[in-house]
Parts: C-alpha cells; sequence; structure tokens
C-alpha cells in the first residue's frame, strides 16, 4: 500500500493561493477528494468560479470556498483573512506566483518590484496575518512551492528588487529562490520557538501545459498541444503529476518540518514525489536571516510576532 491509499482529511481546512490555475489548481482539486475543505486564494473572481466549476465535475461532493487575494498589494491581506471566517487552519499552500516576459520591470501597488513582490514579499505578509490561526491549529503546516528555477540562480542582497538587474527569467528564479529561503528559516524560527507549525518545501518538477490533463472550462489542451509535447515526457511532466508533491507534503503524517520534497526522477524533474536534498544556497543561513530581516523591513510584519494592519502602506 502506498502513504496515500484510503486517505481522508474531513474536518480539515486548506487554503491553496493561486488556486484558479495550472499547479494550484490541481493541489486544490486533489486535497478536496480528500473530504477536506479546499479554499481557493484568488486574484480573479471569474477564474476562480472556473475553477471550482473544473473541481466538481471531477469531485462533486467537494468542499470548496474562494476568497480573493490578491498578495501583490499588501494592503488587501488582512481583509482576505478576515474574510477566511476560520478559527483554525490545517495548512496553507504558498503557491500563487506571476512570472512576466517583457523587458520592463514593473511594480506593485507599494512600489516593490512585481514579481518579487507577488511570489515572495506577499507569502511572506500572508503568513504573517495567518499565524494566529495556524498556531491555534494542532499539527498545522506552511508548504512553499519552490521551483527548479531556483537551483541556478543566486540570491543578491543588495538587489532584492532587481533594480539594477531586471532579467525576467532570473528575476522569476531568484523569486523563487527567496521563497524557499524563506521556507527553510520559517521551520527553523519555529523550532526555536518551541511552536507546533511545520513549515515544509515542495517543487513541481518540470511540468508542462502540454502535458497536463483538460480541465474544462479552465483548461482544455488540445490533441495537437499533447503530440507536441509528448517528446519532452522523458524527462518531464503535465501540472496534474506535479502537483503531487506538493499534496504530499500537506496531508503526509510522516513529513516534517525542514524537509524538501518533489519529483524523483531525472534529479526531480518529473516522477513520484520524495525527499530531496536542498542545495546548500537554499537554506544558507546567513542568506536567510538577511532575507528574514529585509522582508519583515519591506513588508512592516514579521510572521513570527503580532501582525499589523499594514496601515503604514
Amino acid at each position: 500500500m502506498t502513504w496515500e491509499s484510503g486517505l481522508r482529511a474531513e474536518g480539515k481546512t486548506f487554503l491553496v493561493t493561486g488556486a484558479s490555475a495550472g499547479i494550484g489548481y490541481f493541489v486544490a482539486e486533489q486535497l478536496a477528494a480528500t473530504g477536506a475543505t479546499v479554499v481557493l486564494g484568488c486574484r480573479d473572481a471569474g477564474k476562480a468560479d472556473l475553477a471550482v466549476q473544473a473541481i466538481r465535475a471531477r469531485v462533486p461532493d467537494a468542499r470548496l470556498r474562494c476568497v480573493r487575494l490578491d498578495l501583490a498589494d499588501l494592503t488587501s491581506l488582512p481583509a482576505t483573512v478576515d474574510a477566511l471566517g476560520v478559527d483554525t487552519l490545517d495548512a496553507v499552500v504558498l503557491n500563487a506566483g506571476i512570472a512576466l516576459s517583457g523587458p520592463d520591470r514593473r511594480l506593485s501597488p507599494q512600489g516593490h518590484e512585481l514579481i518579487f513582490a507577488t511570489n515572495h514579499l506577499g507569502h511572506f505578509a500572508l503568513v504573517a496575518q495567518l499565524a494566529p490561526i495556524l498556531t491555534a491549529t494542532a499539527g498545522s503546516r506552511v508548504v512553499t512551492v519552490g521551483s527548479f528555477a531556483a537551483r541556478s540562480e543566486r540570491l543578491d542582497l543588495a538587489d532584492l528588487q532587481s533594480e539594477h538587474d531586471y532579467r525576467p527569467k532570473s528575476t522569476y528564479g531568484r523569486s523563487k529562490l527567496a521563497q524557499m529561503l524563506f521556507g527553510f528559516e520559517l521551520d527553523r524560527r519555529l523550532r526555536a520557538q518551541g511552536a507546533g507549525v511545520a513549515s515544509i518545501v515542495a517543487h513541481p518538477g518540470g511540468a508542462l501545459d502540454s502535458l497536463t490533463p483538460s480541465r474544462p472550462p479552465l483548461f482544455v489542451r488540445t490533441t495537437a498541444q499533447y503530440l507536441r509535447g509528448l517528446p519532452a515526457a522523458v524527462v518531464v511532466q503535465g501540472k496534474e503529476a506535479g502537483a503531487r508533491s506538493i499534496v504530499r507534503a500537506v496531508l503526509d503524517p510522516g513529513i516534517t518540518g525542514g524537509q524538501l520534497w518533489g519529483p524523483r526522477v531525472f534529479r526531480g524533474t518529473r516522477g513520484k514525489p520524495h525527499l530531496e536534498t536542498p542545495r546548500a544556497h537554499m537554506t544558507d543561513l546567513d542568506t536567510a536571516a538577511e532575507l528574514w530581516t529585509a522582508s519583515a523591513a519591506l513588508t512592516g510584519v514579521d510572521p513570527l510576532l503580532r501582525p499589523r494592519a499594514l496601515a503604514r502602506f
């Protein structure tokens, strides 16, 4: 028997950020199949509705809710957490993110570089707002979704917002590295405080739309797209398969904080979830500590201190 055989999660509540597309959608779908209540945190209400329709088509009795979540706008996060309307939260999956392709550097409403603001700073501040709920829930988890792109990047602490070196792909990779550094550092700090919250990092490997099954009305893959992507299936996989490492990090009772989970095959690009050894630059203590300090200064909150209302923005 596999770890997930017959696994049910009735009575538990999970929040998935960016649940209306890609990996986040499939994480929400797979969690919904366990009987848990899944809250879809989405910026676009229309896409959230489509995601709910797609999940219910496969999981008719799914327990689903939606909350509006705009990670780029820090001032909106307290209202998002209020809208959850829960006293306990068993896990939050920090998945949402953007990857821009244009050459122009864009800014968030608070004036932060948009990729870094959405992918890292927004999640850092969200965890701060969720902290009282997470700590009130026995065995709760924060699951940070990293990326294969973080392996080849290094964080420049003097240029966190890519003011001097803005290249969309590299900026995206650095933002994902920042997320992973935060995930590991969060677990170290939670342990030091004796908190009952575990912070786990997971990644989907190489996940292509062309290898991802259709989920109408949200996403439809054509036969032509599938055939074009089929040769790549030797080394990568679709987003449904990529979501499994994240789902396992949420559900598997044998997983502990501070671990990294990803696909097993080809150095983490495809296959069943397994425990990985993170690269040294993903867990560097000095870099993580400086990133934490900088993130707290930029967001006005600290995940391990009482959250403030972000009124200064």
